[in-house]
């Protein structure tokens, strides 16, 4: 993580202080379940909770540890200094430190997934408005960056609507699947402790218990998890490689807001250049590098091994907090983007009509001419209209065999703009429901 990429209230998530805040109520709530099934004293249970209020001295906690080389240990050790050594001699009790790590970790993904569904939420609303707004704006779509047939601005919009709100339910999936906790001690049998206690502990912090774990909760709940963010990662650079196209030079259909004083190059100012979006395109690159060692993690030794821990000490925080950032920085994108109509017809018209070829070749067949013959009697028009830039329609009506088989005016009706539009609303209400 570094600030320039970052965002305070998913960074706080990740800070040390909330990591041992999240840790000490585990151990307090595992003290409560305990003195409720006279596994300890109830006195020793209430005098955890005299630390309740204390704001743990991170600085202490490293010093034990580069003492003890274990974090749970000195965690302990120094909330012992809190709580007195006598009260706190039954916190942990027949607990392991996985038990304390892995619930805390997917408290705080839990947390992280609230708030990124929160930012595809946002997302969502910007771009369908965006959608409204341009619903009929005539743009050409391109095929292998060529151009194809009419759509609109607005079934963009709409396309990236659609595939946001696929990624909010996965999401939502990861989110549910990764809210589970474990505190099953060592090698997860319960035998020093007892189930009831981890369901207690899960109630509390809003998790459900593992049905299963070993010393450590499944990894392939986290393997989904940070799946899940990469393909939210690779739709944001899927939304922000349109706008880079399309702010080129010689297509500037959109472009990025460009704001009073803003610079686009330090030797050259003429430039605006497509910054935040060539941003997100690397960004999305950031978040797609948690996805393999996740996977990886998946395969521990025997009951568990640590092989798992560097990694998602690193890709957790990294990986939660740079797609908060990207996705608010893309719904700014798409908020204030700006849109050139007249440059889209231009565009459209630079080889005037040909992109209603497909339309004048079905025409020929349905008048009875092979669709062998129908494609060469097009092509052979389009051809000149490529390599000569003159008009398809002008090139259709002087070509004998296709005024033969449609007449001029079958010529000439298959140039309204309006017949690739006509579907356009079965398709919104489609993506935004009938309302």
């Amino acid at each position: 993580m570094i600030s320039r990429y970052s965002r305070p209230e998913m960074v706080q998530i990740w800070e040390p202080a909330t990591k041992f805040r999240i840790w000490y109520e585990i151990e307090a709530h595992s003290c409560d379940a305990m003195a409720d099934l006279g596994v300890i004293p109830r006195e020793n249970a209430e005098a955890v909770w005299k630390a309740k209020d204390v704001e743990f001295d991170v600085a202490r906690i490293d010093e034990i540890e580069a003492v003890t080389k274990h974090d749970v240990i000195a965690f302990l050790t120094h909330l012992a200094e809190h709580v007195g050594s006598d009260d706190a001699r039954f916190v942990h009790q027949g607990m392991t430190s996985s038990d304390v790590l892995d619930t805390c970790l997917n408290v705080q993904l839990v947390r992280a997934a609230d708030i990124l569904i929160a930012d595809v939420d946002a997302l969502l609303a910007a771009l369908k408005r965006r959608a409204f707004e341009h619903k009929m704006t005539v743009r050409v779509g391109r095929s292998h960056g060529i151009h194809a047939e009419p759509t609109t601005m607005g079934l963009t919009f709409a396309r990236f609507y659609a595939e946001m709100d696929r990624n909010l339910r996965r999401l939502k999936t990861a989110r549910e699947e990764i809210a589970t906790g474990a505190i099953s001690g060592a090698v997860g049998t319960f035998a020093n402790v007892d189930p009831r206690v981890e369901e207690h502990v899960c109630a509390k912090l809003g998790l459900t218990p593992e049905p299963i774990s070993t010393q450590v909760i499944p990894r392939d709940r986290h393997a989904a998890f940070f799946a899940a963010l990469g393909v939210v990662a690779s739709s944001i650079e899927n939304i922000a490689t349109e706008i880079r196209h399309m702010q080129r030079t010689e297509v500037l259909e959109g472009a990025e807001f460009f704001s009073m004083g803003q610079k686009g190059s330090s030797a050259m100012p003429h430039k605006k250049n497509p910054v935040l979006t060539e941003n997100l395109t690397g960004l999305g690159r950031l978040v797609r590098m948690s996805v393999i060692p996740a996977m990886e993690n998946v395969a521990l030794w025997h009951e568990r091994d640590i092989s798992h821990s560097s990694v998602e000490r690193g890709i957790a925080p990294d990986a939660t907090v740079t797609l908060d950032f990207a996705l608010h920085r893309l719904t700014g994108v798409i908020d204030k983007m700006l849109i050139f109509p007249e440059n889209m017809l231009d565009n459209m018209n630079k080889f005037p009509g040909l992109v209603m070829s497909q339309r004048v070749l079905l025409a020929l067949t349905q008048a009875g001419v092979s669709r062998e013959d129908a494609y060469a009697m097009v092509q052979r028009n389009a051809l000149k209209v490529w390599e000569e830039r003159t008009d398809f329609r002008e090139e259709l009506l002087a070509d004998e065999d296709v005024v033969a088989a449609l007449g001029v005016e079958g010529i000439n009706e298959k140039f309204d703009l309006g017949y690739h539009t006509k579907h356009v609303d079965t398709i919104f209400a489609r993506v935004f429901g009938e309302a």
